[in-house]
């Protein structure tokens, strides 16, 4: 991280914030904070496992880290 001050850091969280809100967030409506707060969980724990990535082979990260791990 970066000092106070420094702007740098704000990019990556932006970037995830957009593709959060453009992936999973305007494509529902929600009826209370339970609901949201539950399937934001579940996306950001597709997003970190399940999701495939053309710069991982066209692996999912889990897969990524299982084949390279052992």
């Amino acid at each position: 991280m970066s000092r106070v001050g420094r702007c740098i850091d704000n990019g990556p969280m932006e970037g995830w914030w957009g593709i959060l809100k453009s992936e999973m967030y305007y494509l529902r409506k929600f009826t209370d904070k339970t609901e949201l707060i539950s399937t934001i969980e579940e996306y950001i724990t597709y997003y970190n496992t399940r999701r495939y990535q053309i710069k991982l082979s066209s692996m999912t990260p889990m897969e990524y880290h299982e084949a390279y791990a052992a």
